[in-house]
């Protein structure tokens, strides 16, 4: 069975983590290459099958420039933050008319001790979350088959990150899941342990989580008005 990931790749992301510089990052690149950026992408061709099994809507796309794998080269205009890169590694498996339209994803984000994958919303513009609690409220039923089902529950956990303290404006105070409606972001994550990451299994345990996942992907997918 195939290994993607080693404890070479977290060595050099703890070192980028301590040395977030841009001729440290020169000096080491190509253990970057070799051991985080390559080794991604070598992944992300190989998941393609589990994702089409998944969905045929959905890609997961091994290009160098604009596919899945994200940039490691941080946009820091922005923030206060300006140091040059980000100390982990993430790609996004995206639907295909993402480029067009919002649309949910799923994720994958490799960082020594805080690996994890996901799936949903992340940061949706008010127009697209307003469609989404808007559908929620309108098909309570098969948002809770999608985001209270057993399986889901027993792996991954909501993000809890940013929740209203009241009601959305427009939303009834009494709906059976006003507290769903409190998210403004609409996702489920689970860690990975740094042994998953660097195992023989990585593929298949991302593989099943995707399976797990796409009932919730689905609704999300319906409430933007997106094929599954």
């Amino acid at each position: 069975m195939t290994t993607y990931f080693t404890d070479a790749s977290f060595k050099f992301l703890r070192g980028l983590a301590r040395h977030n510089e841009k001729a440290w990052f020169a000096t080491h690149k190509h253990q970057y290459e070799e051991y985080v950026r390559q080794p991604f992408l070598r992944l992300l061709g190989d998941l393609q099958p589990d994702v089409r099994e998944v969905s045929e809507h959905f890609r997961s796309e091994p290009k160098t420039v604009g596919g899945s794998l994200f940039r490691i080269y941080r946009d820091s205009r922005f923030s206060n933050d300006k140091t040059p890169y980000k100390p982990w590694q993430g790609a996004r498996l995206f639907h295909e008319r993402s480029k067009q339209v919002p649309a949910p994803s799923y994720y994958i984000h490799l960082q020594p001790g805080e690996s994890f994958v996901g799936a949903g919303v992340w940061h949706p513009e008010p127009d697209t979350q307003r469609k989404i609690r808007q559908f929620i409220l309108d098909n309570p039923e098969s948002w809770k088959r999608a985001a209270y089902d057993a399986k889901l529950l027993r792996k991954f956990e909501r993000d809890d990150s940013e929740v209203l303290s009241r009601a959305p404006r427009g939303f009834p105070a009494d709906f059976a899941f006003i507290d769903d409606l409190k998210h403004k972001n609409f996702i489920f994550w689970r860690t990975l342990d740094d042994a998953v990451m660097t195992g023989t299994k990585l593929r298949a345990t991302l593989a099943a989580d995707l399976q797990t996942l796409a009932p919730f992907v689905d609704y999300l997918c319906a409430a933007l008005d997106l094929e599954f």
